[in-house]
């Protein structure tokens, strides 16, 4: 008896009620086979379905040829953090059919090319051999494109299979392929083949469905890099220093395009913006500090090696006080790592980063909306303080496919900080304080007024920059008291940072005494998993970090509950160490959940961190 007539008589196969816009579509390829553009096809065509979704692109750092995967998740109820289980399999890859095969979960849809012969592999699986290879030289006569358009033959197939509306796949065709009316007919007539191919020789044996749905209408789908980059324009950035390294090229790429359209002067054509790529990225923040100091909003993008080199200018904007910004896009490590995975690696690094005493401003996005928005704040703060303040998105948030709200045009003015810009606002100054001084503390916060090189034509406006030790005026002094006054000047800084920075989200209410702290994209899988565990009885309560230093919300919600747990995605719980170093006596409640295999977070994995310490 053949495996298909199997499949038909097993129950768990046959009469499993059907599995309704709840699923992943797992697709294995190989890097370079151009099945980036069908995989974006397939997602966008649910999305415009109105079912939720999310795209997750795992990839290899080489440059072509190795395994590739993308994860498309569908859910009625809007979660979009990473799930282990596989609903649909599509094997396109023979370097990793059979391993791919032994991951998905019992009950999986396996659409394969015919020719790897996987239906043998196992017996709890619903197997659909497409013979991909022969079906491409039939439908696609252009031996060069032949390559590529494999990959729509299997957006045809899965459509027949899930029920994915062609009329949805043609507008992601033509969004994909914008004006190239040829790629379009190409490409449509492979996925109409596949579609044809499989109404007339597969028999629809597993569970899962895509219908539609009403819970898209309005959204849109960004990667965290672009949202950022456009948030770094409406922040009114005038220069990039930049050194590629993955993932954050993506970020000064999309930000070098969008200046190239939108930062021209309307009279002169010439562009009202400048970007240079440095020699490597210790360079990129000195150039970045160079433009800051004189009175351009200036920033870099980087990742956890990148951090690492620029300590010593971190360093030299932390104590000579020029504002920056640094979007830090974190990867594995350390060293090289896995550059192509995901990681909050570099939290407690960055917040000390330099020798010294020193301590920055980190924002955490939890969303693409927030990539959006923090890179607006992160200007503002560090012209308020006069600091480098570093934007700490992730692989995960940067690189990968987010449905989110549209983004608001700015609606407040750009927050320039203390800074003298006129004769006359020096004159007042001086008279009411006898001298200008630049690092001096005249209003209590720790923040010092400045002026920028060309703005005031007066001796009175000019001041020494300098790394090493200086006075409240700038002059260079070795004196144990002048260093003492001036560091303890900028704690006190820091601490009024602490008034201003983003605030916690908090959500209490649950009546639990259990909570949980989270931060950046943790949040789509705690989120999710608070939903589960209130299913299953267990209320917890969540408080989202924004950023760093910590607010009073953190030291409360910790008071407040009798444990709560601290997701990182990282191996020593940076996290965690540093609200155990802050927090004093309620550092005793804290209970750490490391995720750090290089994957996305998921809910089952904060799942079960909860319940087995709840056991306890």
């Amino acid at each position: 008896m053949s495996t298909a007539v199997l499949e038909e008589k097993r129950p768990e196969t046959a009469n499993r009620p059907p599995v309704i816009n709840d699923f992943s579509i797992h697709v294995a390829t190989a890097n370079g086979s151009g099945s980036q553009s069908s995989n974006n096809i397939l997602m966008r065509s649910i999305f415009q379905m109105g079912i939720p979704v999310s795209g997750k692109n795992l990839f290899p750092s080489n440059i072509q040829g190795l395994p590739t995967w993308f994860t498309i998740r569908a859910s009625k109820e809007g979660f979009i953090a990473r799930r282990r289980d596989v609903g649909v399999l599509i094997c396109m890859n023979p370097e990793t059919a059979h391993e791919d095969v032994k991951t998905v979960a019992p009950g999986a849809a396996v659409i394969y090319e015919e020719s790897l012969k996987l239906d043998g592999l196992r017996q709890d699986v619903v197997f659909y051999p497409v013979p991909f290879q022969k079906l491409v030289l039939e439908l696609v006569h252009d031996g060069k494109l032949r390559r590529l358009a494999v990959n729509m033959i299997y957006v045809g197939v899965a459509a027949w299979l899930l029920g994915i509306d062609m009329a949805e796949i043609e507008k992601a065709v033509a969004k994909q392929f914008k004006s190239k009316a040829s790629a379009v007919e190409v490409n449509m007539s492979a996925i109409r083949g596949g579609l044809e191919w499989a109404g007339k020789n597969l028999t629809k044996r597993d569970p899962f469905r895509l219908e539609r749905m009403n819970a898209t209408a309005g959204k849109i789908i960004i990667e965290g890099n672009a949202a950022a980059a456009i948030g770094c324009m409406m922040a009114g950035v005038q220069f990039l220093a930049w050194y590629p390294i993955t993932p954050s090229s993506s970020l000064a790429e999309a930000l070098i395009d969008y200046a190239g359209r939108y930062r021209i002067d309307p009279e002169t054509g010439q562009p009202t913006f400048a970007v240079v790529q440095a020699e490597d990225e210790l360079a990129a923040l000195g150039m970045v500090l160079g433009a800051a100091w004189a009175g351009a909003r200036s920033m870099t993008t980087t990742s956890g090696p990148g951090i690492s080199l620029m300590s010593e200018f971190a360093g030299l904007g932390y104590y000579t006080e020029i504002p920056a910004v640094v979007v830090d896009v974190q990867r594995v490590g350390p060293s090289t790592g896995l550059p192509t995975r995901t990681m909050q690696g570099d939290i407690t690094s960055t917040y000390y980063l330099s020798h010294g005493d020193a301590k920055h401003i980190l924002l955490l996005p939890g969303s693409v909306e927030e990539c959006y928005s923090m890179a607006i704040d992160a200007f503002d703060l560090a012209e308020r303080f006069q600091t480098p303040v570093f934007l700490m998105s992730d692989l995960d948030l940067g690189m990968n496919n987010w449905m989110a709200d549209p983004f608001p045009y700015p609606d407040k003015p750009l927050d320039r900080g203390k800074v003298l810009k006129t004769r006359e606002e020096l004159e007042a100054h001086i008279a009411r304080f006898k001298e200008f001084a630049r690092y001096r503390d005249v209003d209590g916060d720790g923040i010092p007024w400045r002026t920028l090189p060309g703005f005031i034509d007066s001796p009175a406006a000019t001041y020494f920059t300098r790394g090493s030790g200086h006075n409240e005026r700038g002059l260079y002094t070795e004196r144990p008291d002048d260093y003492q006054r001036n560091m303890d000047r900028l704690a006190r800084k820091f601490d009024t940072a602490r008034r201003f920075v983003p605030r916690p989200v908090v959500s209490n209410g649950s009546g639990s005494r259990v909570g949980v702290i989270a931060y950046g994209s943790s949040d789509f899988a705690v989120e999710e998993a608070r939903v589960i565990l209130a299913r299953k009885g267990l209320p917890i309560d969540y408080l989202r970090l924004r950023a760093l230093p910590f607010t009073t919300e953190t030291a409360d919600f910790v008071s407040a509950h009798d444990r709560v747990y601290v997701v990182d995605q990282n191996r020593d719980g940076q996290m965690v160490d540093l609200l155990r170093l802050e927090l004093g006596p309620h550092a005793t409640k804290l209970r750490s959940i490391r995720h750090y295999d290089g994957f996305p977070l998921d809910a089952e994995t904060v799942i079960e961190g909860i319940e087995a310490g709840e056991k306890r």
